[in-house]
């Protein structure tokens, strides 16, 4: 029996031969059609090299559970969300371990009308049934159909929906695919912007999916893999950057200089995106960076909600609220019209088309941001103990703040800045952001001075 250590905190990773194989990726999809008695599951894998077997062993348990499989093939994790919706199924599994190491893999999984799983009533399940390999006999098995094709115009047609393509100008946008999945469905958009006579030029960098990712793990939050996308861009005299990490569910972007743009800020212009489009529409905001996108979605007219971090809680906010738009400043982006659920490639698009109606470069979009409301960015700190750190911090600045918000973490606001500090999920870290009013404080001042508390 033995636990299953794949199981995490939102989804299943783990480190092949150590805590996944084959052999648990049969016994996990197998558990996930018998928990919701499904009649169809949507499957689909990324890039890595053992996708192509984990996915194949998943589709081998949906239908010894006697479902059907509905095979996506290599795709992204934002095609299986829409699978799931558009083909009405009980249950959606993509085999994916996006950004972490290549010894890595992993799955998403999503029930009917593409919901996140329900920590305790499902994902706890399914974990107990394929660890203990109770299953239930059925009298016939499920069968496997592959959808690739058809799934993929169905999606590429939703996600086009978002824009006005006859709205763009001429603009060359660089587009770094990492070497993950994200070439071939980017390839798809492509031309059918093509076709609809999008007056757009791309330059593909890394584009073809590669399980041996010579350029490195596609993880553009690392400082060290920016320059991949930030070099072509200056080089081409781009308009823009666009990088994807594996599963391409996040998408990155570099402006006209090559700068690398904060997902806060990112946010902050989707936000105005809907909100001129949807007057006095709800706008969902993660609890990290919150007085850009706050002050913004007021001016506007809109509501902000802030929810915690993650895209359970994001979802589940945006639901209840019927939210248009939902963010956080990791890259993550959910929209009410693609299922509630997060997607990297309609920001790119949303973007394009700002650009095009604007007539601004996204730098100048930017820039009153960055002087308004600087942000640190995200500082992630390797602690021993990461409850003692966060308590040296809150005893020195507690008693100076004017406000404490637990939300998500710890926050503390004073009258000209402001920051987030909260506890890693899975590692040993420390997570730090902090944000100001204008000049009024030196960000990087205050970020040395709680760094020295932290570690």
């Amino acid at each position: 029996m033995g636990e299953l250590t794949c199981f995490k905190a939102y989804d299943i990773r783990g480190e092949l031969g150590v805590d996944i194989d084959a052999n648990i990726a049969y016994r996990i999809g197998r558990a996930v059609s018998q928990h919701f008695n499904s009649n169809n599951v949507v499957v689909g894998r990324d890039a890595r090299e053992t996708s192509p077997e984990f996915a194949e062993a998943t589709s081998q348990g949906i239908m010894d559970a006697g479902a059907k499989v509905l095979d996506i093939g290599l795709a992204g994790t934002e095609e299986m969300y829409w699978a799931v919706t558009e083909y009405k199924a009980d249950a959606g599994i993509i085999v994916t371990a996006s950004h972490n190491p290549i010894n890595y893999n992993g799955m998403k999984i999503v029930k009917k009308g593409s919901k996140p799983l329900d920590d305790v009533l499902d994902f706890k399940v399914i974990k107990k049934i394929a660890e203990n390999k109770n299953w239930t006999q059925n009298t016939q098995r499920g069968t496997i159909s592959d959808i690739t094709e058809e799934a993929r115009a169905k999606y590429v047609s939703v996600v086009l929906k978002f824009i006005d393509i006859s709205k763009l100008k001429p603009l060359k946008i660089v587009i770094n695919s990492g070497n993950g999945a994200a070439g071939p469905t980017f390839d798809a958009i492509a031309n059918a912007l093509e076709i609809e006579k999008a007056p757009l030029e791309f330059v593909r960098v890394h584009h073809k999916p590669d399980c041996t990712f010579p350029n490195g793990i596609p993880n553009p939050l690392l400082v060290e893999n920016r320059a991949a996308t930030a070099d072509i861009v200056v080089a081409e005299n781009a308009d823009l950057g666009v990088a994807f990490d594996g599963d391409f569910d996040r998408c990155f972007f570099f402006d006209e200089t090559g700068g690398f743009i904060g997902g806060e800020y990112i946010l902050s212009l989707l936000a105005t995106i809907f909100l001129e489009k949807n007057p006095g529409s709800k706008i969902i905001h993660d609890p990290r960076v919150i007085w850009n996108v706050q002050d913004i979605v007021g001016r506007k007219g809109g509501k902000a909600i802030q929810s915690k971090t993650g895209h359970a809680f994001i979802k589940q906010s945006m639901r209840i609220s019927k939210a248009i738009y939902g963010g956080e400043m990791s890259a993550h982006h959910y929209f009410r019209d693609f299922a509630y659920c997060d997607s990297g490639m309609i920001p790119w698009l949303l973007i394009t088309e700002l650009l095009s109606t604007s007539g601004f470069s996204l730098r100048t979009l930017v820039k009153s941001q960055f002087d308004a409301f600087p942000s640190s960015g995200e500082n992630n700190f390797k602690v021993q103990n990461a409850d003692e750190a966060i308590d040296r911090v809150l005893k020195r600045f507690k008693p100076l703040a004017t406000s404490v918000d637990k939300t998500d973490g710890v926050s503390l606001s004073f009258d000209d800045w402001r920051f987030n500090l909260r506890k890693s999920n899975n590692e040993p870290l420390v997570r730090l952001n902090i944000e100001g009013r204008g000049n009024k404080v030196d960000i990087q001042e205050k970020l040395e001075d709680i760094k020295s508390l932290i570690i």
